[in-house]
């Protein structure tokens, strides 16, 4: 049986328990985990965390936002674990790894830098980030270097990017012209029947959405949880109703289904 430490409060308890997890004694699903079959969890666990910071402030909300931090956390560690049976690095490294970045990229904080506002460390931040990139050998100052982000988010920060490279709309509207069109050239390809280029233009589509939202000063993947936390409410108080009065959902007609639809959206409206 595998030792539990002392102090549960510390790091590197943590860092000793995933290593039991992994150890010959371990968990078989654990010993199981590569870097790569981690990478849904990680997405997950952050998407888990995201959502309860952005409900409101209670004593709930802290001791759901104490748990989804430990859980992103299990999963740094664990990864970390990973790297350092086969020798690449440790936990230490990572934490070491950060603490260095910090510093390094708070000169006003850490050194004797002045700034005048928030602003101003944004822009050292970057300045600091483009001479790091260039010490590494990057290939030019003006490629996109858009991190792996979720698809959506990901669109906005290339659009975010473009605007700093002075390659963008100069407004909404003329963003919204421009998502007209894609809609345009998707509805001819759905006429056209062709997988692969309705595949295209949908991709465009979405694309052209997440930078009306960068215009309207709106970030699109918060937008999109929003609108899914307004259908499954929806959805859910709808189910809720059906049931309330005695209705089987399997045997309903799509007309019957949106009725119930519709006073759901009626009764939420009113909270």
């Amino acid at each position: 049986m595998a030792r539990i430490p002392s102090n549960l409060r510390q790091i590197e308890s943590l860092v000793e328990i995933v290593s039991s997890l992994r150890g010959p004694d371990g968990c078989p699903w654990d010993k199981e985990q590569t870097h790569e079959s981690l990478t849904q969890y990680a997405i997950e666990e952050t998407h888990e965390l995201v959502e309860v910071l952005e409900n409101p402030a209670s004593s709930e909300k802290d001791a759901k936002m104490k748990e989804e931090l430990g859980d992103v956390l299990f999963q740094v560690v664990l990864h970390a674990q990973l790297a350092s049976e086969r020798g690449a690095f440790t936990m230490d490294d990572v934490i070491a790894s950060i603490s260095e970045k910090l510093v390094r990229r708070h000169p006003h904080v850490f050194g004797d830098v002045a700034v005048a506002d928030s602003a101003e460390v944004v822009r050292n931040w970057e300045d600091i980030k483009k001479k790091e990139k260039g010490a590494a050998g990057e290939a030019s100052p003006y490629a996109l270097n858009v991190p792996p982000l979720p698809a959506l988010q990901r669109a906005y920060k290339i659009g975010k990017r473009t605007d700093k490279l002075q390659f963008d709309w100069d407004n909404a509207e003329g963003v919204m012209t421009k998502v007209e069109e894609e809609f345009d050239e998707l509805r001819e390809a759905l006429d056209e029947g062709s997988t692969a280029e309705i595949e295209h233009e949908l991709g465009d589509v979405l694309f052209s959405l997440a930078q009306l939202g960068r215009h309207l000063d709106m970030e699109p993947e918060q937008v999109l949880r929003k609108a899914n936390q307004r259908f499954e409410g929806r959805f859910n108080k709808m189910i809720e109703i059906a049931k309330s009065e005695g209705k089987d959902w399997g045997s309903l007609t799509l007309d019957e289904k949106e009725a119930f639809w519709l006073k759901a959206k009626a009764l939420l409206k009113k909270k």
